[in-house]
């Protein structure tokens, strides 16, 4: 199972093997799960594909 990272600060092409993806929209379409820290508004639109231990969202 390939895994993919979303990271716009991160200045390389992958991560420890995995590749990462600076664009947000390009990443939502390609992740088949996301498993985020917190939930924020710029992922209400997949959250179906969101798995997180944020309970409240008390980031939004």
């Amino acid at each position: 199972m390939p895994i993919i990272v979303y990271e716009p600060e991160f200045n390389g092409a992958d991560f420890q093997g995995s590749e990462v993806i600076k664009d947000l929209t390009e990443f939502k379409q390609r992740a088949d799960l996301i498993i985020a820290n917190r939930i924020s508004e710029n992922l209400h639109d997949v959250i179906h594909k969101v798995y997180s231990r944020d309970l409240k969202g008390s980031d939004i």
